[in-house]
């Protein structure tokens, strides 16, 4: 077969000579997946967007890059940032449908640009409707932001499209049908070209894959014979890494809290509401924590996981019921909170990144946490943030830096070392290996349960989308459409699941990790 696009001995130098990319060459044939697999400054990202032309700024590129099949489209991992918001839908995908109809005579344009226009939202999995095509971007789920950009691309005649971490953040449902959708445009003969850390969709879905590291291409041939026996010490180490395991099922790792463990926190009957629309966010009659505790919150986007974190977290103010922390009622509002309870309950964010101050210090922002809350003078925090960032595998060297030169992964491992400088009761971690790779991500969760082993009076929330990451936890509560439906000790709730909701997740999750033959 002849290939729609082609890279060949690829070079990119940044900051005065540093390769971020060094001799990655790769081949897309017309209506195969071609998967390129790394951790977070791998240079997958940069393999892929060379496909475009588009390179970081100041770069200096060597190789060549040719796209012989035609225009290469696009669909990136925020795609709402990819779409004009002032426009809706229908009046996105109509120019582009017009334009390519342009060479009719004029009183057929309108009929085939609206023909072009219901072919590409049937292709991209869309439904076909006035109601969709007169929303804005803005009134549309990811998924479906997701794939009016694959419409568009599609509407443009792309022969080869690069698809960039489609899954990130997403539960097993959803990622099922994106891989449904990816594989139905590679069956029209169009190349793809995945940017993925997520191995089960990879697995799923990819016919060739290129494993990088530190920008080079250590490892690639036919994904089936790639995951029986992989050759590079990073390939291997990746794949042991990874929390689903080759069956498509998924093993609980956490022991549960003693059963003579205290009772840090107790939610009673909770209801949060949306801010300004009043409509019913999540609601939870009862839900408990104990000390020595992990407990995952799991569910889809939108099931009320984030809501009812940030509720105890005291950043979402408006909702009723019960939250006792040792007994005690909190207080609704973060501002209402004294020291002491502002210390008690910690949040991680999902984006380290968004959460400290570009310009400072990582070590000084950690040490602040200890001055604000606990009352430690400045020297005292400091050397506290060192011996707490170091124990969580960051160097003095690192962590004098500012933010911008720490990866994803060393960023939340620094959050998490904020966090525990206030010596949290009760630490609420929100959805905080989501787009790290499976060597990355497994290293934060073993942070996560040595912390247990190393304070036994410290609980721990771990919200995520992920049935994988749920499975560190002891126990695992699940959210559907606002309502908690089922709770229960992690290893049962994984393999005898009681609602139907949890049942399609397991499901789902399975129906990923083993591959093609197990996908509708």
């Amino acid at each position: 077969m002849t290939a729609v696009a082609e890279i060949k001995d690829l070079r990119v130098e940044v900051d005065g000579g540093r390769a971020i990319v060094d001799g990655v060459s790769l081949c897309v044939l017309p209506g195969r997946v071609t998967a390129l697999v790394g951790a977070s400054g791998s240079g997958k990202s940069t393999t892929g967007l060379a496909l475009l032309g588009e390179y970081p700024q100041g770069a200096r590129v060597t190789g060549e890059v040719r796209a012989p099949g035609g225009l290469v489209g696009y669909v990136p991992q925020h795609p709402g940032a990819a779409l004009n918001p002032a426009r809706r839908v229908g009046a996105l995908l109509r120019d582009i449908a017009r334009g390519r109809v342009r060479s009719l005579p004029r009183p057929e344009r309108r009929a085939a640009a609206r023909e072009l226009t219901i072919r590409a939202l049937a292709d991209a999995q869309l439904p076909e409707g006035e109601a969709l095509l007169r929303r804005h971007p803005h009134q549309l789920s990811g998924g479906q932001q997701q794939r009016v950009v694959l419409a568009q691309a599609l509407l443009l005649g792309a022969r080869v499209v690069v698809a960039d971490e489609p899954t990130t953040g997403q539960d097993a449902l959803t990622k099922r049908r994106i891989v449904d959708q990816l594989a139905a445009i590679a069956r029209q003969g169009i190349g793809v070209v995945l940017l993925s850390h997520d191995l089960d969709v990879v697995r799923a879905l990819a016919d060739d894959v290129l494993v990088l590291h530190g920008g080079r291409v250590v490892e690639s041939g036919p994904a089936q014979e790639l995951w029986r026996a992989p050759r590079h010490p990073w390939t291997v180490e990746l794949l042991a890494a990874d929390g689903v395991v080759a069956d498509g099922t998924v093993a609980a790792a956490a022991p549960a809290a003693s059963s003579g463990a205290q009772e840090v926190l107790r939610v009673r009957d909770l209801t949060a509401r949306h801010r300004g629309s009043g409509r019913k966010a999540v609601h939870v009659p009862e839900l408990a924590l104990h000390a020595g505790e992990m407990l995952a919150l799991v569910g889809r986007s939108g099931s009320g996981k984030t809501t009812l974190a940030r509720c105890l977290a005291g950043l979402h103010r408006d909702h009723h019921g019960e939250i006792h922390l040792d007994g005690t009622p909190l207080p609704r509002s973060l501002r209402d909170r004294d020291r002491g309870q502002l210390a008690a309950v910690q949040y991680v964010f999902q984006d380290a990144r968004a959460a400290f101050d570009e310009h400072r210090p990582v070590r000084d922002q950690v040490a602040r946490t200890a001055v604000r809350l606990r009352g430690a003078d400045r020297e005292q925090a400091r050397a506290e943030a060192l011996s707490t960032l170091t124990s969580l595998g960051l160097g003095d060297d690192l962590v004098r830096r500012c933010p911008d030169r720490l990866s994803g992964g060393e960023l939340q491992r620094a959050a998490l070392a904020r966090a525990l400088l206030a010596r949290p009761k009760v630490l609420i971690c929100d959805e905080i290996t989501s787009g790290l790779d499976a060597v990355t991500r497994r290293g934060i969760l073993d942070t996560l349960t040595g912390l247990l082993n190393d304070r036994d009076d410290l609980a721990l929330v771990l919200i995520t989308h992920d049935l994988a990451t749920a499975a560190t936890a002891a126990r695992i509560a699940v959210l559907d459409a606002g309502e908690l439906v089922e709770q229960g000790p992690a290893d049962r709730v994984l393999a005898s699941p009681r609602h139907p909701f949890t049942a399609s997740l397991v499901e789902a999750t399975g129906g990923l990790a083993a591959g093609p033959a197990r996908l509708p």
